[in-house]
């Protein structure tokens, strides 16, 4: 199946000299929740601005729904629908008749029946003649959502969607864009919620100083990258760890009552069996035990940080030579 978005040796050099994006290849595929994961100045939002036709590339291309984003704009931006981060609304305007204008924006016909299946889907029809001042947070991010469906996109961008929004409407949140996917909208989100990603998302991007790091199904990445813990609770504590067990992979709680053992969920022994015999020759009883995966975040943090050190790595070998 063709992507939705295709993006191709993409790059953004700024006038001061600035490159933020170096030769980004990226597909998005129909249908699905795209999550790209990066700390602040990674190109996030660069990336996002250039596909939403916002920000001009310096190299490479661009195509959404099979139109060219500089060729096509036109065509290309009438599939998009923007979500940004800042809460820019026009507070004096009820809500209705801020949605419906948006729709006009792009060319669209008035269609009440469409305006109001939308605030409904979002929640937001009892509020449609409400001022947007007088609205939560929450229930403005629902209207700049409303704004950005108003013409019918087929492609959505969410930057930082629960930004500022409480933990409980963040799962409504989370519900709504599951809601907009099955509807057969294609969602692109960037998040800085590790667990929103780990909780929506098919497939997640993570990106560095401008460099697409990895691109994998969120299951996959979590299962080639993660670790496992197995965590010994003690009924009395040690002081440190027994020398009989010194050459394997554990690490004692700061208390003393935990032994944590951590190992690789790909490998085919997994060591669970040799460790439990030297704990039996050793004379070391635990009264509990339970197993841990590596959250989306410890394997976020370690990609990260493994890209800045092959990056100074780099720097220090042309250094040198």
């Amino acid at each position: 199946m063709e992507p939705i978005i295709s993006v191709r040796g993409l790059g953004k050099t700024y006038a001061g000299g600035f490159t933020a994006l170096k030769n980004v290849d990226l597909e998005i595929r129909r249908g699905e929740i795209f999550a790209l994961l990066g700390p602040n100045g990674a190109g996030k939002t660069t990336l996002i601005s250039i596909v939403c036709g916002i920000v001009n590339p310096t190299a490479g291309r661009v195509s959404a729904s099979g139109f060219d984003i500089q060729r096509d704009y036109r065509m290309a931006r009438s599939e998009i629908g923007l979500v940004p981060q800042e809460l820019a609304t026009d507070s004096f305007e009820s809500v209705w008749a801020t949605v419906n204008f948006s729709r006009g924006l792009f060319g669209k016909a008035p269609d009440p029946a469409y305006i109001e299946k939308l605030l409904r889907q979002l929640s937001l029809w009892e509020k449609k003649d409400s001022r947007i001042m007088s609205l939560s947070g929450g229930m403005k991010r629902r209207v700049m959502i409303a704004k950005a469906l108003s013409h019918e996109p087929s492609i959505l961008f969410l930057d930082e969607p629960t930004a500022g929004v409480d933990v409980e409407l963040r799962q409504d949140m989370w519900d709504m864009v599951r809601g907009l996917r099955e509807s057969g909208v294609t969602i692109i989100l960037t998040t800085h919620y590790i667990e929103e990603a780990e909780e929506m998302a098919d497939r997640v991007g993570v990106i560095n100083r401008g460099e697409l790091v990895l691109v994998e199904d969120k299951h996959t990445l979590m299962q080639k990258m993660g670790e496992k813990e197995l965590s010994l609770h003690l009924p009395e504590p040690l002081q440190t760890v027994p020398e009989i067990l010194a050459d394997l992979p554990l690490t004692l709680s700061a208390d003393g009552s935990q032994l944590v053992y951590r190992f690789d969920i790909k490998s085919s022994d997994t060591g669970i069996a040799e460790l439990l015999r030297r704990l039996n020759d050793a004379n070391i009883d635990f009264r509990d035990l339970h197993t841990r995966e590596s959250s989306l975040e410890e394997i976020f943090v370690g990609l990260v940080k493994g890209a800045r050190q092959e990056q100074q790595a780099q720097l220090t070998k042309e250094t040198q030579e």
